[in-house]
């Protein structure tokens, strides 16, 4: 069954996660996704842990995660002969994704104005701290960054964890992640104006930039009423958060009157509706001290699970606060197949996170395992661009690409 982006080839100069993740998306969506990597050591997250290991071979989990469904081209950009390599697969491509340091290719000759030379058909993506697009370039548009980098400078961090502790980071990857997403779809906005305009585009993807998107309501509280958010306790809503029961947490969140109204019916407690401590979301947040103890006491003796039914059947919506041995035993999660097995030629089947969303006219992804290194260099080389077998064995023999035979 095709996909929607089956026929696209991309070229990804990546590594690490952002750049990986947004052409795992544009791969899971059918494009031929060609991942090159340095001869010899390759994405630097082969080598980062952790590892599962099988029959001798190991092999880095983070790597395979974010490079099934796609070739491994092992080539040396720095060399005269792997640049024309390059050009010569930038020809015949129809997107470049590269999330290395800023400025690196242009250096070599291959920056965004001499590949759109080669292709003017060509959409060039470029993920990067800080953003690299002509016009809109900051004092910080050269620094490289890391994930934990933009959640800081976006605000993100400032409200993560409690008041009376230092900030702190989210989920590993976060910003990597969001920004691939963030990309792939610019990415598929560039493609789509390239039916009408038959031009190619940079797509211009700053970590900060998407982050700070990510962070909207932070700004428009700011902007709109001058309240500064902080760590801790909203300040225009109770209950949100965590809510311990007999066997572990549910998360609550009380958006409005209307919700809060069934809580109380649900606790026994109407007299709290009215009550001036918490007849609004902003009172509820102020006397969230004398509010907590009531929640926390009436879902003591109660599991989750009996909690977590009690409050949707009222209309509350509620969720358990899992543990990854809950994701993977949850029906919910079964049912919609987000878990998906990929096999691995070398260490077995391994299930990872399907990336979303499902498409009724295509509704199931490619399973392929994560390339070795250079695995598809000698098919690349010689059945898409035309070198003779000999010519690719004396590209080998000096080290301009590494074939995985």
């Amino acid at each position: 069954m095709d996909r929607p982006l089956s026929g696209i080839r991309v070229i990804g100069v990546e590594q690490y996660i952002s750049g990986p993740y947004c052409t795992l998306l544009l791969a899971d969506a059918g494009a031929e996704v060609i991942k090159i990597e340095r001869p010899g050591s390759g994405d630097p997250r082969r080598a980062m842990p952790p590892f599962v290991e099988k029959n001798g071979v190991s092999k880095a989990v983070g790597f395979m995660a974010y490079n099934r469904n796609k070739k491994s081209l092992a080539l040396d950009l720095r060399s005269d002969e792997g640049k024309d390599i390059y050009k010569k697969l930038v020809a015949c491509s129809d997107v470049v994704v590269e999330n290395i340091r800023p400025g690196s290719m242009k250096k070599m000759g291959l920056g965004y104005d001499d590949l759109k030379e080669i292709n003017p058909r060509l959409v060039c993506a470029f993920i990067s701290g800080f953003g690299r697009l002509p016009g809109f370039l900051g004092p910080y548009s050269g620094r490289p960054a890391f994930d934990i980098v933009a959640e800081a400078m976006s605000g993100i961090m400032h409200l993560v964890g409690f008041e009376d502790k230092p900030p702190s980071w989210t989920i590993y990857g976060m910003a990597d992640i969001y920004s691939g997403l963030v990309t792939a779809y610019g990415i598929q906005q560039a493609l789509f104006m390239r039916q009408r305009t038959g031009q190619g585009q940079l797509v211009d993807s700053s970590m900060l930039d998407n982050m700070i998107s990510l962070n909207e309501s932070m700004i428009a509280l700011y902007s709109a009423v001058g309240q500064s958010a902080h760590r801790g306790r909203p300040r225009n809503l109770y209950p949100r958060g965590a809510y311990k029961t007999k066997d572990g947490y549910i998360a609550l969140n009380v958006p409005d009157n209307i919700i809060w109204r069934r809580l109380c019916e649900a606790m026994g407690r109407e007299d709290l509706i009215e009550d001036e401590r918490a007849s609004t979301g902003t009172a509820r947040a102020a006397n969230a001290d004398f509010l907590h103890p009531i929640i926390e006491d009436w879902l003591a003796p109660m599991t989750r699970a009996d909690a977590v039914d009690d409050l949707n059947g009222r209309g509350i919506p509620t969720g358990p606060v899992n543990t990854v041995e809950d994701i993977f035993a949850d029906p919910q999660v079964e049912a919609r197949g987000i878990l998906m097995t990929v096999e691995d030629p070398d260490v077995g089947d391994i299930q990872f996170a399907r990336t979303p969303p499902h498409l009724s006219s295509a509704p199931t992804l490619p399973a392929r395992a994560a390339p070795g290194l250079g695995q598809h260099t000698r098919p690349i080389l010689q059945d898409l661009l035309g070198y003779a077998p000999g010519e690719v064995d004396r590209l080998a023999s000096v080290g301009v690409v590494q074939t995985g035979d």
